[in-house]
């Protein structure tokens, strides 16, 4: 009986231990919620922006021309993928590794701690990931388009609906679609429309992808925050139902004393 007791109070050590801990990530992942968002919703913004310019482009006669609408075979893939940098978060990370099933023999360019280990890449954070990596990256991605190095751009990352729900997709980039424009007004572009849609393509890809690891950042972040709301909640639980134990444990405990005394006493 005193082994279960010793046994059960260690328990309920241990269960407290990781109650503090879930409490303190929650917190660390709330005070970031609101700068995570921000950040998203500027990176929407600017990829909107950009991406109406580059649709409008698309659809001038001229611009058809452009490698980058050039339409392949789709057999040879090439994906970004948008990774948490720590776990507990819930599915965050599986979600995305899940997905990336789907597009075996793909060449992967990761983004966030956890995509880098598993496909050893370069180290890029996705908290504080800076523009200047964006364009590094765009820039090598339209580059190598150009060059029929591959068929096809995607990037695999999260979108974010409401702090209980995000989801994993895949956004495609290049080749581009051909766009609708209902502009009342036609703007001029110098020298030519061709000209500008080579020179903001990377641009544009750069923004994309910036947009995506703001977004799937916030996703990571919600997605913590539920999780240890949840194992927080699991974890009181758990200690009230060890602290029942633990007092029928020690009440038959001192019962069998005195009825081990009361016994020895009438001896």
């Amino acid at each position: 009986m005193g082994a279960d007791i010793k046994q059960l109070r260690n328990r309920i050590k241990s269960v407290d231990s990781t109650l503090h801990l879930t409490k303190a990530m929650g917190l660390v992942a709330s005070s970031k919620i609101r700068r995570a968002t921000e950040a998203m919703n500027k990176g929407r913004q600017y990829a909107d922006a950009i991406g109406d310019t580059v649709s409008y482009l698309s659809t001038c006669p001229e611009c058809r021309k452009s490698p980058y609408m050039a339409q392949r075979d789709g057999s040879r893939l090439r994906l970004v993928v948008i990774a948490g940098d720590r776990g507990l978060a819930g599915g965050y990370n599986a979600n995305i590794f899940r997905l990336l099933r789907e597009y075996e023999g793909a060449e992967i360019i990761p983004i966030g701690k956890r995509a880098c280990d598993r496909f050893a890449g370069e180290l890029r954070y996705a908290e504080g990931f800076a523009y200047k990596s964006a364009k590094a990256i765009a820039d090598e991605l339209c580059a190598d388009f150009v060059a029929d190095k591959f068929d096809k751009l995607g990037i695999v990352c999260t979108k974010y609906h409401s702090i209980m729900s995000q989801e994993a997709y895949v956004k495609w980039v290049l080749p581009l679609e051909k766009g609708s424009s209902d502009k009342t007004s036609v703007p001029i572009f110098e020298p030519d429309e061709l000209s500008v849609l080579s020179a903001v393509i990377p641009e544009y890809v750069a923004g994309i992808i910036m947009a995506c690891v703001k977004e799937s950042f916030a996703g990571e972040v919600a997605a913590r925050r539920v999780a240890m709301d949840s194992a927080g909640k699991n974890a009181t639980e758990m200690i009230d139902r060890l602290g029942l134990q633990y007092n029928r444990a020690r009440q038959g405990a001192i019962t069998q004393e005195i009825t081990e005394i009361v016994a020895g006493s009438g001896l």
